[in-house]
């Protein structure tokens, strides 16, 4: 590769970096102030770049009427974060990370549907800028002149948050607030205040960044979920709360791409090595590197100060009742009768619940027993689906090929979650996640082994248990066991010392329980029966593709968890019903199904944090008591 070509590349790095740390920055000031984890930070700027749009289709693409669309664009999503955060987000502060984090994805699938609904599902290119609109030739390569406009802004906005953070009465108290909420409160300051002031201005910056992007990259409903896992990366990397740290770590992770992209291709001892492929992959190798090296990420604090307050768990673990035991020997039982009365669809339907209960029970192991949020179980539940669908297309027999789907679980559970318990809060959500997307990487990439972005077809099992009949009869023999096992790890002295270190790890290390190897354990335990699950999944589907590894599937499995509740014993089998009977019907119903899924999202966390399962529970306690 030429010089020339080589410095282009590494411009426009640099002015995707300087995108990137708005983003990024906004999304660490909220952090840093309010504590909440904000999922929906994407959409505002999605939201940023069609306001943009249509801003400009009405005041003209003049250099007046362009940039005061702009400025105006990022403006009205500033309102609209202050609108959000004092009506919803406010209700979230101390709530534990995963509502946090499920709250505001429900957000995300409102303003996908109010986006689909304003603007339609076509993407929408922007204008140029005026007077930007050309190009400057670089050692003889043409480098778009808006981009230098980009590396401008970046400098310029991170200047302009030092000057207000360091000499201004609010940059005081946004830094008060970050270092010690409560003192803050104690000296009279009015929180509410300052936290909706703080948020509209992290807002505002993403709308921003929404805006400037509009020129490089079209507006299109993807925007939101594609930036949001490159702002999380950067901002943990960085340091959660710090806006150096955010700066440092847009330009790691701009530059990082840039250079993969301008190697190109490269032998090295005969084995050629696509660097252009380790884009997807780039930004998560960095920060499980950085994670594992220095938890707190570049610039952040020791990890006890800086890790978000963990959940508290107050509910006691109970064996389950005689009573629930009959109920679940009756369920089995009229499930096993279901081939001999019901239609083909039902056996789908249920057997899809049976699968995406076990699924949602082996994260529960970790939620609910383990107090710690994994980000990429899909991971697990992934790598036992391919497992065995390349056993049986090597033609291995059905027993081996089944085989392979838990003990590849539990092979890659061993190794993340290794690394996983270093950490907490979350931070252990965000490596875990990193690890996710290195799988799913390999996966979306490797044609000759996964079948590439066409994935694995063809996968159906052996025999007799091709009949569909046969196969739930299979699968649910299989769920059935493992939903059993898990419900007894819980109530074994494993599951006791996993509760313990969740609710004090400093007393349970003090009486002899080895923290880490506990949480380690556990790892491996959720990874082998999600493994398990991917096994069944992918039998009973026939094929398999790499959006089984990635993150909407993961935020499935966190779904299921808390429509069911997250410690309650029923609470996956629970979950999955209700997360399969609404994948079902709402699409059917309605264009718009995931705004009600979002709704429906919001609700269970701000009315029913402990799940359906959960107050099921609670009332049939109260009903005993009396």
């Amino acid at each position: 590769m030429t010089l020339s070509a080589l410095l282009a590349q590494l411009l426009n790095g640099l002015a995707g970096a300087s995108s990137l740390f708005l983003v990024s920055a906004g999304l660490s000031l909220i952090f840093g102030v309010t504590r909440i984890v904000n999922f929906a930070h994407g959409s505002l700027m999605m939201l940023g770049a069609y306001g943009a749009y249509s801003l400009i289709a009405r005041l003209g693409a003049t250099p007046l009427g362009y940039w005061a669309a702009v400025v105006l664009a990022a403006l009205l999503v500033a309102m609209l974060g202050a609108l959000l955060e004092s009506t919803l987000l406010r209700r979230l502060y101390g709530t534990p990370e995963l509502l946090q984090l499920l709250a505001t994805f429900g957000i995300v699938l409102v303003v996908q549907d109010a986006t689909l609904a304003s603007w339609g599902a076509e993407d929408l290119l922007g204008r140029r800028a005026p007077g930007l609109s050309g190009t400057i030739q670089i050692l003889g390569s043409a480098v778009p002149a808006y981009d230098f406009l980009l590396i401008a802004v970046g400098p310029l906005v991170l200047v302009g948050l030092w000057w207000l953070l360091a000499h201004t009465r609010f940059g005081v108290l946004i830094r008060a607030a970050t270092e010690n909420r409560v003192l803050t409160a104690a000296l009279g300051i009015n929180e509410r205040v300052l936290f909706t002031s703080v948020f509209a201005l992290g807002a505002g910056l993403a709308g921003l960044a929404g805006a400037l992007q509009l020129p490089r990259e079209p507006a299109s409903l993807g925007m939101d979920l594609s930036i949001i896992a490159d702002a999380f990366v950067v901002t943990v990397i960085g340091g959660l709360g710090s806006i150096p740290g955010a700066f440092v770590a847009a330009l790691l992770i701009g530059l990082s791409k840039a250079l993969c992209i301008a190697l190109g291709t490269v032998d090295v001892g005969g084995l050629s090595i696509a660097f252009p492929k380790l884009t997807l992959v780039a930004e998560f190798l960095i920060m499980a590197c950085v994670l594992i090296v220095r938890p707190q990420g570049l610039f952040g604090r020791a990890p006890e100060a800086a890790a978000v307050a963990a959940p508290e768990h107050r509910t006691r673990a109970r064996p389950p009742q005689r009573g629930a035991l009959f109920v679940g020997v009756a369920l089995f039982a009229c499930a096993a009768a279901l081939p001999f009365v019901a239609q083909e669809y039902t056996l789908v339907i249920v057997t899809d619940i049976l699968v995406f209960a076990l699924f949602g029970a082996s994260l529960q192991l970790l939620l609910g027993s383990g107090g710690m949020i994994s980000f990429g179980h899909a991971c697990y539940f992934g790598l036992g689906a391919y497992a065995a669908a390349l056993a049986t297309r090597h033609g291995a027999p059905m027993a081996l090929a089944f085989l392979a789907a838990p003990v590849t679980g539990f092979a890659g559970a061993l190794v993340f979650g290794w690394l996983c318990v270093r950490l907490s809060g979350v931070y252990l959500a965000m490596l875990s996640l990193s690890f996710a997307q290195i799988v799913w990487s390999v996966a979306q990439q490797w044609d000759q082994v996964t079948g590439g972005s066409n994935g694995l077809i063809g996968v159906w099992p052996p025999g007799g248990l091709a009949d569909r009949s046969a196969y739930f009869e299979f699968t649910l023999a299989f769920a059935a066991a493992g939903l059993a096992l898990l419900v007894w790890i819980t109530q074994t002295p494993f599951g006791y010392a996993l509760r313990a270190a969740r609710d004090s790890p400093l007393r349970a290390a003090a009486v002899g329980i080895d923290v880490r190897r506990t949480q380690w354990a556990a790892f491996a335990l959720a990874g082998t029966f999600a493994g398990l699950a991917g096994g069944l999944y992918a039998f009973s589907k026939g094929s398999i593709a790499p959006d089984t590894l990635a993150i909407p599937r993961s935020i499935d499995a966190l779904l299921i968890v808390l429509l069911g509740g997250i410690e309650a014993l029923t609470g996956p089998l629970i979950g999955a019903a209700a997360f399969t009977w609404l994948q079902d019907v709402l699409p059917r119903h309605t264009e718009y199904w995931r705004s009600v899924f979002g709704v429906i999202i919001l609700l269970l966390v701000l009315a029913f944090p402990m799940g359906v399962g959960g107050l099921i529970a609670r009332v049939g306690q109260r009903a005993r008591s009396q």
